[in-house]
This record gives C-alpha cells, structure tokens and sequence, in this order.
C-alpha cells in the first residue's frame, strides 16, 4: 500500500511523476510512503548494487545510535537537516520513547516530505517540520516551529545525516551557521557519501543512474573533506569512519566483515565553550 495516496494537504501534482532522494530512500528502507517512479528508481540501483539497501539500512542505523547517544548525554532537543520522510526510525519516535518531553524539528525542501511528514506529526507534542533549503540558514533559524521548539540557550543536536552530498558549494558555512547559533555543548552529526574512488563499480554506476533520474547534484567528498566539516566542533571518537563502523551494533560488524564496508562517511562532535567566538 501506497502511504502517500489519500492523504489531504500534499502540493498539487504529489510529485508522483518524479523520483526524489527522499522517497527512494524510503523505498530502500523499506518504507510504504513513496510512488511508483521512487520504487522504479529503487529497482534500477539494486539491480546495479544489490547492496544499496543496505548501505541505507546502515545510515539509518548509524541516526539511530547517534541520536540515543545524544539521549543517553542529556541532549533532548534536535533539528534534523534534510530529514526526508519521517517513516522508518524517525527521531521524534527514537527521542520520545527515552524522552517524552524531548523535542524535535525536521527540515526539508521537498514539498512531498513535508507534506507528509506535517501529516504523521499531527497531534504529536513536542516535533514539527519546517520546509526551507538548508543552505537558507536564517529562515531555518527563524522559522516559527524552531522559535517555539527548540531553545538555544541549551545544547541542541544538530543532525545532518546523508544531506551535505546534495550541497555542492560551501556546506562548512551551513554548520558554522549552527555552530554560532547553538550552545556550548551541543553535538553535531554528519553522515556523507565517500568519493567515487572508495565506491565499488557497482556503487558507482547507482550513483550514475540516481544523478541521471532525478537531476539532483551528488558532491562526492573525501576523508579528510568530511573531517574539515566539523571545524570548530570537537570531533569525538571514533572520529570520521564508515557509517556502519561507528560505534556499531555487534550484528553490524558481523555484516562488514561478510559484505565490506559502507560508502558513506560519519561522524560526531561536540561543541566546545571556547569554539563559539
């Protein structure tokens, strides 16, 4: 069953004639709320690199662990950045059942995420969606749902999971942005695609295949381009190393060492009182 169908209020049109990064991810997660061209799309990356639901599973994964690590040091306020459908392991769902008082706001430009992710928070305290670029720092800022939810005088995560590889220019000025808004001892968490040199072939041609359908950019960045986003962050260990190596479960390594490691670089850090200036 098709999530999206039926649900009032999605922009005119739906997006359903157009594959979005959001929607496939959903696909490969697993998800129900995605269209026909999503799960089309979906079909021509695993049957390029039939680990491509995996390495998605493995991202999703790492938000999760990041985000109760968050939980387990007290943080109990999130922005998530280009947060997609909120289906599978959404934050707001990980941050309440540790934390019913916790707070979340969700940020995407894609009409069709939001839309639906306006939909599932309906009646839900404490979690809400903004729609803006997250190049636009300051409407993000200034959005109604961050001034109502999120307090910046108290550390806040910042998650920018599997986002940063859709900016092309300047992504250390966006988190410098939120260095600057954010209090001491506020976390920053990043996952983000390797280079096409780290990629398998197969990997490659999905990324091909994704570029060509959708007409979304894909910045490739290297290791050390990753570890450069968290300047002015104290990056924590186990520093910046692929998504399923950081503090994974047992069953993850397990999969690694069967199937290699996932294409996608993560890590976190924390915001330092003498990092703010």
């Amino acid at each position: 069953m098709n999530a999206l169908g039926g649900i009032g209020g999605l922009p005119g049109g739906s997006g359903a004639d157009y594959p979005s990064a959001a929607r496939v991810y959903d696909v490969l997660l697993g998800g129900s709320a995605n269209f026909e061209v999503d799960r089309e799309m979906a079909g021509r990356m695993l049957a390029a690199e039939p680990q491509a639901n995996r390495f998605a599973r493995a991202n999703r994964s790492f938000l999760r662990r990041a985000v109760q690590g968050l939980l387990d040091e007290g943080i109990d306020q999130f922005i998530d950045l280009g947060s997609g459908l909120p289906t599978v392991g959404n934050v707001h769902e990980i941050v309440h059942a540790t934390n019913p008082d916790g707070r979340v706001v969700y940020v995407d430009v894609d009409p069709v995420a939001v839309g639906y992710s306006r939909y599932l928070l309906a009646g839900v305290d404490g979690a809400a969606v903004v729609q803006a670029d997250i190049r636009d720092v300051g409407s993000i800022l200034e959005a109604p749902e961050i001034r109502r939810l999120i307090d910046f005088s108290r550390p806040v995560g910042v998650l920018a999971v599997a986002v940063l590889h859709f900016v092309e220019d300047a992504p250390a000025a966006i988190l410098d942005r939120f260095r600057v808004a954010t209090a001491p001892g506020s976390y920053l968490v990043v996952s983000h695609l390797t280079t096409p040199a780290q990629m398998s072939r197969e990997t490659v041609g999905v990324v091909q295949r994704y570029r060509e359908s959708t007409g979304s950019p894909l910045t490739f960045r290297t290791h050390d381009q990753v570890v450069d986003l968290f300047a002015g962050w104290d990056l924590l260990p186990p520093g910046v190393v692929p998504v399923d190596e950081w503090w994974p479960d047992p069953a993850d390594l397990e999969e690694s060492a069967d199937l290699g490691p996932v294409p996608i670089w993560a890590g976190m850090g924390r915001l330092m009182p003498s990092a703010r200036a």
